[in-house]
């Protein structure tokens, strides 16, 4: 049998949904806004159905302040101290407010043994490449736990850029899941790489998603150039090679993880699936494909399924 560990797996509080102005699931269909919800046997059921036996729970895309991501994470801990053998925790921080997200990544590592971060790519479209963000970086390598960096909505003060001869639909998903979610993500990776981040904190574990974000094909030219642009002391491929993990989240064809695996070791590789917005079951079928394409080799596909998230956020798959 062969565990697998998921580790862009979402969820929503209801607490966020009350506090927020605007409903942020208001545009989706029902059973997706149940999903989003539910911590208990429905979730289970699902990790069942896909053959996944542990899955790391992250809110989605929010801007919180220092009382609410303590409330939610708190709710997540309940959550995750009824199904402690199937389910582990990523911290909701208050970006907005560095020093305390890095007194609130603590608390949960420490308090509720949660297992890293997971933060939006921006807060308010602000990268984190300023020195003001700082604080949160050292506290994660001073803890030995990842952050996991995930894409997040464009504000209204950038959607301008998205806009053209087609309606606002076309906008909102360009600006989004259509291309700008992965685009963007990826380019925080580089300001985060040009801003020395990783020559202070050469310890730091940095996961991205989505096969990447674009970053393994264009990766050769982007280095090639890098040293004349970034003034830093570690060279870009040795930060991808010894700082960057990368999952498969939300993406389940062939070609873009022949290209992943083309750019980066497999110890870096980890499965994912981006629950609920793709099921666990696709997963598994797409997990299929991947042991029978030859791209791995059986005990390469068991690093890249289990071993490799069991060894960076120091968790155990129990039988």
């Amino acid at each position: 049998m062969t565990h697998f560990i998921t580790l862009e797996e979402h969820y929503v509080s209801k607490r966020v949904r009350q506090a927020s102005a605007k409903d942020p699931l208001a545009v989706f269909p029902q059973i997706l806004q149940d999903k989003l919800h539910d911590l208990g046997d429905g979730r289970i059921k699902d990790l069942d159905n896909g053959g996944i036996s542990i899955q790391v729970l992250s809110h989605g895309p929010v801007e919180v302040d220092p009382t609410l991501s303590r409330e939610v994470n708190d709710e997540l801990a309940i959550a995750v101290s009824k199904n402690p053998t199937r389910l582990a925790g990523f911290a909701v921080l208050p970006m907005g407010e560095p020093a305390a997200a890095a007194e609130e990544l603590s608390r949960c590592v420490r308090q509720h043994g949660f297992v890293g971060a997971l933060i939006d790519n921006h807060f308010d479209g602000e990268f984190y490449d300023g020195e003001k963000f700082l604080p949160v970086f050292e506290k994660a390598q001073e803890l030995d736990v990842p952050i996991y960096i995930h894409p997040t909505f464009a504000p209204n003060k950038m959607m301008d850029h998205y806009k053209g001869n087609y309606d606002d639909m076309a906008a909102f998903a360009l600006s989004a899941f259509g291309w700008s979610w992965h685009a963007e993500t990826g380019l925080h990776f580089l300001k985060l790489f040009a801003s020395g981040l990783f020559d202070r904190f050469p310890r730091l574990k940095i996961i991205i998603g989505h096969m990447g974000e674009l970053l393994p094909f264009q990766l050769a030219r982007i280095a090639s150039g890098a040293s004349r642009w970034a003034k830093t002391e570690r060279q870009l491929m040795d930060v991808w090679k010894s700082n960057i993990w990368v999952t498969t989240s939300g993406m389940f064809t062939l070609p873009p993880l022949a290209c992943l695996l083309q750019t980066t070791t497999i110890d870096h590789v980890l499965y994912s699936v981006d629950y609920p917005f793709s099921a666990n079951e696709l997963g598994k079928e797409f997990a299929e494909k991947i042991r029978t394409s030859g791209l791995m080799s059986e005990e390469e596909f068991q690093q890249f399924a289990y071993k490799n998230a069991e060894a960076l956020l120091k968790i155990k798959v129990h039988d």
